[in-house]
């Protein structure tokens, strides 16, 4: 199993972040171009973000991604001190800056929902970013928080506190890669996941038929679970789901806010 380095502590650093992220910031210096030629932060991301696209993010190591960019593993390091850093900027490009939201997106929801969909669009090349996005813990890249800041900026005039903001922007970011979680497990396994949705409804059936589950049985009879391997393998069924979802969550806040 390949192990990274010991990390440099950034003493001198008051917040103690990571090298790379601070370069990621601008608050440090970029390093000096090493033996290797073109070698850059950006291009180390931009490489395994191609590998992680083509083969999924467990084909990521630094040795690979050296391999890619013709250059020796220890000549990545002098870029980013570990592996988690280079997935956690990783996360930051594929997600990208926020797209600026239209003209005619005025009042708080409109905004939301370019937001949330936007969001949607630029996670939907790079699936295998869906489970890492808050791996993390709380978002400190600079494409992750500019996109918080963009939703802040969409509840600015709601009367919200900032505590219940961030809670709302929480909650639609949430939705989204819930959605996308099943996307994604879709185009992974299209045909294992296929069958064994084809046959949940009729899984359903048999172990709710003894009286257990009663309201889970009316549904089931009801057809709710008929055809899922048909809706998830529809794209534009796809879209729909997160549409209605999405417009659910922004009623509940408008009730909230009174509206």
């Amino acid at each position: 199993m390949e192990s990274d380095p010991p990390a440099d502590a950034s003493a001198d650093s008051p917040a103690a972040f990571p090298a790379s992220l601070e370069v990621a910031w601008g608050l440090r210096d970029r390093p000096h171009k090493g033996p290797k030629r073109g070698l850059t932060l950006d291009g180390i991301v931009t490489a395994a973000i191609a590998v992680a696209d083509a083969e999924g993010i467990e084909a990521v190591s630094m040795s690979r991604v050296a391999k890619e960019l013709g250059a020796s593993t220890m000549a990545l390091y002098r870029y980013v001190a570990t592996k988690d850093e280079l997935v956690m900027l990783m996360v930051d490009a594929a997600i990208g800056p926020p797209v600026p939201l239209p003209a005619d997106a005025t009042g708080w929801r409109p905004a939301l929902e370019h937001w949330a969909t936007a969001m949607r669009e630029s996670l939907l090349t790079h699936l295998w970013a869906i489970p890492l996005v808050a791996a993390h813990g709380p978002p400190v890249t600079p494409n992750q928080l500019a996109w918080l800041d963009q939703s802040l900026q969409a509840l600015a005039d709601t009367g919200l506190g900032y505590d219940e903001k961030v809670a709302v922007s929480l909650l639609v970011s949430g939705l989204v890669r819930s959605e996308l979680s099943l996307v994604a497990l879709m185009r992974q396994d299209p045909a294992g996941t296929a069958q064994r949705l084809a046959g949940y409804g009729k899984f359903l059936a048999r172990v709710t038929e003894n009286g257990r589950l009663p309201a889970l049985r009316a549904a089931v009879t009801d057809g709710a679970f008929d055809d899922l391997d048909a809706d998830l393998a529809d794209e534009a069924d796809e879209f729909d789901d997160f549409a209605f979802g999405l417009q659910r969550a922004l009623d509940g806040v408008a009730a909230y806010l009174g509206e």
